[in-house]
């Protein structure tokens, strides 16, 4: 089983820089484009809060046995998200509180052997219930960038760029859908071998931002494949 403390330490640090940057918020700034086409600041902020209380089920389900979805649909997802988009940055900074704080004691409480128990993604995949604070953690990390209120991917925390990076490049490398042969972290430990085709090194940070479509990449990279994957540990399950 993974330092689940440490995880969880991680997205409390995370959550307390995504509060910070939430109360500097207007409802004007909320009403403005975020970077994911089609959404405001808002309908991230929102997600950000749901997303939260998304994964305080799949915690539950791993503590008392009964099943426990995400969401009770994706259209349920949607319409919510796109309802409550528009409401007060006020209310907004409330809920999401609310739900970091609630998140937050779930996993403070959670028995310790429930943290191998399994639980079911959105999408379908199965894994054990230590990884939904992997997941919550990418969530943080990746649309606090998509908030476009002056936290970037040079800001992301080199623990998270080391994960995250290892975790996105084994699923390229059995995927495929990426014409590079090496790639190569210049700052951290992270040096993966995907086959045939030139090597691309950089800063962990630039290359993570580059394979998530959250940076600017250099010219002479190619087009990175979609994210996030399914990680490969748990896709036969």
């Amino acid at each position: 089983m993974e330092d689940v403390r440490t995880t969880l330490a991680e997205i409390d640090a995370a959550s307390e820089r995504l509060t910070t940057t939430a109360a500097n918020l207007t409802d004007p700034d909320l009403r403005g484009p975020s970077r994911l086409q089609g959404w405001t600041r808002g309908h991230v902020l929102v997600h950000l809060a749901r997303n939260a209380d998304s994964y305080w089920n799949l915690l539950e389900w791993a503590r008392t046995g009964a099943e426990h979805p995400q969401y009770p649909s994706d259209e349920s997802r949607e319409a919510g998200i796109a309802a409550s988009a528009v409401r007060p940055v006020d209310e907004l900074r409330a809920e999401l509180r609310i739900a970091v704080e609630r998140l937050a004691l779930q996993g403070a409480t959670m028995p310790e052997p429930a943290w191998e128990h399994r639980v079911r993604a959105r999408s379908g995949w199965a894994h054990p219930a230590w990884y939904v604070l992997k997941r919550r953690w990418r969530e943080l990390q990746a649309h606090h960038v998509d908030l476009d209120a002056g936290f970037a991917h040079t800001d992301w925390p080199l623990a998270y760029v080391r994960w995250e990076l290892t975790e996105t490049l084994e699923a390229i490398r059995l995927d495929g859908g990426l014409p590079a042969g090496r790639i190569r972290a210049t700052d951290l430990e992270v040096d993966v071998h995907l086959g045939d085709g030139p090597e691309i090194s950089g800063p962990g940070r630039e290359l993570l931002a580059w394979l998530t479509g959250r940076g600017v990449p250099s010219a002479a990279w190619p087009a990175a494949p979609s994210w996030p994957k399914p990680p490969p540990s748990w896709r036969t399950e």
